[in-house]
């Protein structure tokens, strides 16, 4: 059996992302702030998380390496919109941002890397709202001139993710690290006007995170690379 470990699980894609790998037959380790999530499994372990927090990151990490399992796939899944709405950048809510979506995410990924398979694959949940080409004066985005902390902190995932995979390329060269766009998905965040399910921005994710061979440090939407 494979094992997978997915921040955010209690709610949206985490928790739909969850329940495909589990569906697959994979062992989950899923992460909540609370500890808690509203659904259960054989095959599943909750593990407190709060990416904020340091101690609580360590914590979390311990009991994950407590398992005695290697990690198959690992999904940074879990991220947070502050300034929805918002086009004036606050300094207040890109440190709050940062610190879910980059810092925390960072902390945690290096920490559990030591527990990752050699042919593993490591990804980011990131978003369309991240790539610079999107934000192209020229082209037409999907993203008008909104939520700046929230891309600022995407754009900054995708390059944390260029950079941890072209050192694993030379210090472990099995393991893949990957961001995925999972479009505009009917979340908290996403709003009810979103076209996509939970469930069909999971497949597509689980699509990407299962595929044979993929090109690493590559930026994906629905298995095509996304332009950054």
């Amino acid at each position: 059996m494979k094992n997978v470990l997915i921040t955010g699980v209690s709610r949206g894609i985490g928790k739909a992302l969850a329940q495909k790998f589990l569906n697959e037959g994979y062992y989950v380790i899923g992460t909540s702030v609370s500890g808690n999530v509203d659904f259960e499994h054989k095959n599943l372990k909750v593990v407190q998380l709060d990416l904020t927090k340091s101690a609580s990151i360590d914590a979390s990490v311990d009991e994950i390496k407590s398992l005695g399992l290697k990690i198959d796939i690992f999904d940074n899944n879990a991220g947070m919109l502050f300034d929805d709405g918002e086009t004036k950048l606050s300094v207040e809510k890109l440190r709050e941002t940062l610190e879910i979506n980059l810092i925390g995410t960072a902390d945690f990924t290096e920490k559990v890397l030591p527990f990752v398979n050699d042919r593993g694959h490591i990804i980011f949940t990131s978003s369309s709202a991240g790539s610079i080409f999107e934000t192209d004066y020229h082209t037409h985005s999907h993203h008008p001139n909104q939520y700046p902390a929230y891309k600022i902190s995407k754009a900054a995932l995708n390059m944390y993710m260029r950079t941890l995979a072209m050192r694993l390329e030379k210090e472990k060269a099995g393991i893949k690290v990957s961001s995925v766009h999972p479009g505009w998905v009917k979340t908290e965040m996403g709003g009810e006007d979103a076209p996509m399910t939970p469930e069909e921005a999971a497949l597509h994710i689980f699509m990407t995170a299962t595929k044979e061979n993929i090109e690493t440090g590559q930026f994906w939407f629905k298995g095509e690379k996304y332009k950054w």
